[in-house]
């Protein structure tokens, strides 16, 4: 999924209003399992020069890059964090943990040929779904526009949800950040 897809969901899973501290662990937990990617990239990018057809056709697929994308992909990892929170009564990480959990479920059934190590570090074993959220010869372009409905359905909940002008603005940017980048990937696909 689109991380922004993640964040939504996330916070629509879990956010309460008048709960910052559950809400920006909802919101970190969702976007922490695609972190490691934005700060590679960027980097890669912008800071060393390198051509995105070399950053995202071969680095991404690098042993390097898949071996740090399996340490913050794992269910192992993500399920300590949670039994943490469990365990010394802290919802801000019971949160954290469960969004980041939610985050790998949601991506384990949509990546096909760019899957993670869930199962780290028990296993290197990385599923190869039929389907991925992105790539149309693997149904993205079906996925992709239903994630994008999902999205929008949920920025609504959560705009009603929400009374405050800072979180409805950002709601409204994720909503629109989400279905900007369906529409494109549809009118230029891959």
């Amino acid at each position: 999924m689109h991380t922004q897809a993640h964040l939504i969901i996330g916070t629509a899973a879990f956010a309460k209003p008048n709960q910052w501290k559950i809400n920006l662990a909802a919101i970190i937990g969702s976007l922490v399992p695609d972190l490691s990617l934005y700060l590679l990239s960027v980097y890669y990018l912008y800071f060393a020069g390198v051509s995105p057809g070399i950053v995202f056709g071969q680095m991404y697929y690098s042993d390097q890059w898949q071996n740090i994308f399996s340490v913050d992909n794992s269910f192992f990892v993500w399920g300590i964090i949670v039994g943490a929170g469990f365990y010394f009564k802290n919802d801000v990480v019971k949160i954290f943990g469960l969004a980041g959990c939610l985050h790998l479920a949601l991506d384990l059934p949509l990546h096909n040929d760019d899957g993670r190590e869930h199962f780290w570090p028990l296993s290197d074993w990385i599923y190869s779904s039929p389907i991925s959220y992105w790539d149309p010869d693997h149904y993205g372009n079906i996925f992709g526009p239903l994630e994008a409905l999902l999205c929008i359905i949920l920025c609504v909940i959560l705009f009603f949800r929400f009374r405050s002008i800072k979180a409805r603005a950002g709601i409204i940017l994720l909503g629109f950040l989400e279905t900007f980048f369906i529409f494109m990937s549809v009118l230029h696909p891959i």
